[in-house]
């Protein structure tokens, strides 16, 4: 039943639709597509040109190399991160707000947190990205110096958050997991109470799985230590 039908031979036979020609960006969304389905691993140049029915020189012509490919990528999927309007008095929620968004678009794109491991977001989204979050924690009073490095710390907060996540729910098998998990608690619970009081103790939380409420708790961390370098009236630009 899906068997093409011929064309009669007294008609015009009907052209293929013409091939979109390529583009920067559409090198780019074929990328992210291969990222999303095969991962990091499974992106290459001679890939992508599979995907766009090429040949991998013809993509050399738009990117220059696989690691601008995946600055570019990256770049792309900033630009889903919301980051709120700044508003001094819900500072620290509007902090957790733009941390929870970073980490919902890390979580649905496969290996998107490898790729931003060794990257700086200089893009054009990635440039407003940094601008907007310097101007929330700047709201919330936070001095310049602390500012710029909260900004890199909290990234690294949710990049870190986000590849611990992927661990039982990757490639492992998660009753795997599971599993080995417990053998570390109950290797940590057999040790001498006395040379080991507190791992012994607090062999339960080392090893929660609970992303969710590991994730929340060290949101709360990071924002009430922030809070502490906060000035009245918060920063304004020069």
């Amino acid at each position: 039943m899906t068997e093409a039908i011929p064309t009669p031979p007294w008609q015009t036979p009907r052209k293929p639709p013409p091939r979109q020609p390529l583009s920067q960006e559409l090198i780019v969304r074929a990328a992210l597509r291969v990222l999303d389905a095969e991962g990091l691993d499974g992106l290459s140049m001679r890939r992508l040109a599979q995907e766009l029915e090429t040949g991998p020189a013809s993509l050399y012509a738009h990117v220059a190399n696989k690691d601008e490919l995946l600055d570019l990528v990256y770049d792309m999927v900033l630009s889903e991160v919301e980051i709120p309007e700044p508003d001094p008095d819900r500072w620290a929620e509007q902090v957790k707000e733009y941390l929870r968004s970073l980490r919902k678009v890390f979580r649905s794109h496969r290996d998107l947190a490898r790729v931003s491991l060794s990257r700086i977001p200089l893009g054009p989204n990635g440039v407003v990205g940094m601008e907007r979050t310097m101007a929330l924690l700047r709201a919330g009073g936070l001095p310049d110096d602390i500012a710029a490095y909260a900004g890199d710390l909290v990234t690294s907060f949710v990049t870190t958050e986000t590849l611990d996540d992927a661990f039982p729910t990757g490639d492992t098998d998660t009753g795997t997991v599971q599993a080995y998990v417990a053998q570390i608690r109950d290797y940590l619970t057999s040790l001498p109470p006395q040379r080991f009081p507190h791992l012994v103790q607090m062999a339960g939380p080392i090893t929660s799985l609970d992303s969710e409420r590991r994730f929340e708790l060290g949101m709360e961390i990071i924002v009430r230590g922030l809070s502490t370098y906060a000035r009245p009236g918060g920063a304004r630009p020069q």
